[in-house]
């Protein structure tokens, strides 16, 4: 027998999972399904910057990630060939960064959502959207497990199922500030290659590559190309892999002495935003807003859109303001929020030099701690590109101000 829930959830994961643990912390009637089963796995560079860290925190299950032996990371480095940039990623407010498995995170999540009163099914497979008089009131899905097909109504439902969401493309939500795949990105885990707390990146001629430590003793490393050359690498990407660490001798010399424990896997990432909310619908993470992962902040943005569209929802649900008007503060606060570091990621997926006068910053500043912890920190997302490239902050930075 169908039920009426207060919100409807799609997608269990990063984004999915929050919403539905927060709306439900609320008290309110909410369904939470998923085709996967977990724990699953997910293509994702997985890195919890300390913003999402302290989002964990916050919600009382950071300790809950640390207890199955994660290793913290509070060093990021930077390694541009002619010159070097490291620095911590938080602040003394924040917690470190990390580095989770899916695997352990996303269930992690899942659980929270159902300990909070969510009603959790997996394995089930939404299939399409009811409507009435031009508003989304409910799904309908198939449950994989029984073969049934169900109808469920609520007041609101969410797409958090990723770049190809079924809410999204059901309810034709509008794209925005649309920019082609730029890179052809690939990881595998690696054992024995200690990073010591660091996530190291390096920057290459057309290249580039980062590892960070994760669970069970392994280090992930990702890296890529322009996804102009992923036709002539597909057929060898281990080959060709190869040939980019080999580009860094220290780094090459360490994996030497380890062993890559999977194979490498990896997508291109088209890169846009969708307007995230209309009658009866709204979209969070990945579903509403996505850019290449080449400065992972996947994991942000999910646990962002998560806290903020929960609270619009229950802003509206509770009658404190009509529903477009919390949704429209919504996606305009999203926006505002992320479009700087949008442009700064689509630009460093480029492969391409940093202007000239970004270079002479980058390397004027190299050797000034308290400086590279702000372009650490704007790498993490810690603080906006928008700030840390301001004329008073570089002007900080540097002690050179700007001509006026």
């Amino acid at each position: 027998m169908s039920k009426t829930f207060d919100a409807i959830v799609v997608g269990a994961r990063c984004a999915g999972s929050p919403t539905a643990m927060l709306l439900a912390r609320k008290g309110y009637r909410v369904l939470l399904v998923d085709r996967a089963t977990f724990p699953s796995d997910t293509l994702s560079t997985h890195v919890v910057h300390p913003v999402a860290a302290a989002a964990l925190a916050r919600w009382g299950l950071l300790d809950r990630l640390l207890a199955t032996g994660l290793p913290p990371i509070d060093t990021y480095s930077f390694d541009f060939g002619a010159f070097k940039l490291s620095g911590s990623p938080g602040t003394p407010e924040l917690p470190p960064a990390y580095c989770p498995r899916r695997i352990v995170l996303d269930k992690l999540l899942r659980d929270a959502a159902e300990e909070a009163g969510a009603e959790v099914r997996e394995d089930f497979s939404v299939e399409g959207l009811l409507t009435e008089q031009g508003s989304v009131v409910g799904i309908r899905g198939r449950s994989k497990k029984t073969g049934a097909t169900v109808e469920e109504r609520a007041t609101v439902v969410v797409g958090a199922d990723g770049r190809a969401s079924v809410v999204a493309g059901a309810v034709k939500a509008e794209r925005y500030h649309e920019r082609a795949p730029l890179l052809q990105p690939y990881y595998a885990y690696w054992s024995g290659l200690p990073m010591n707390g660091r996530f190291e990146t390096y920057i290459l001629p057309q290249r580039g590559f980062a590892a960070a430590p994760t669970h069970d003793g392994l280090t992930m490393v990702v890296g890529g190309w322009p996804v102009s050359e992923y036709e002539a690498n597909r057929n060898d990407v281990e080959g060709n892999f190869d040939k980019v660490l080999q580009q860094v001798p220290g780094f090459y010399e360490r994996t030497r002495q380890a062993r890559r424990e999977t194979r490498y896997v990896g997508t291109s990432t088209p890169n846009f935003f969708r307007k995230p909310f209309g009658p009866g619908w709204a979209l969070v993470g990945d579903a509403g807003y996505l850019k290449d992962p080449i400065t992972a902040q996947g994991i942000n943005d999910a646990f962002r859109d998560a806290q903020a569209c929960a609270a619009a929802i229950d802003e509206s649900l509770s009658g404190a303001k009509p529903y477009d008007v919390a949704m429209d503060e919504y996606q305009r606060a999203r926006d505002a929020k992320v479009l700087p570091m949008y442009d700064f990621t689509c630009g460093l997926a480029s492969l391409q030099p940093p202007p000239p006068e970004v270079q002479q910053l980058f390397g004027a500043i190299a050797g000034n701690a308290s400086a590279m912890d702000r372009f650490v920190q704007m790498n993490a997302g810690t603080i906006s590109p928008a700030e840390f490239f301001a004329p008073d902050s570089v002007a900080a930075m540097t002690g050179v101000r700007a001509a006026a």
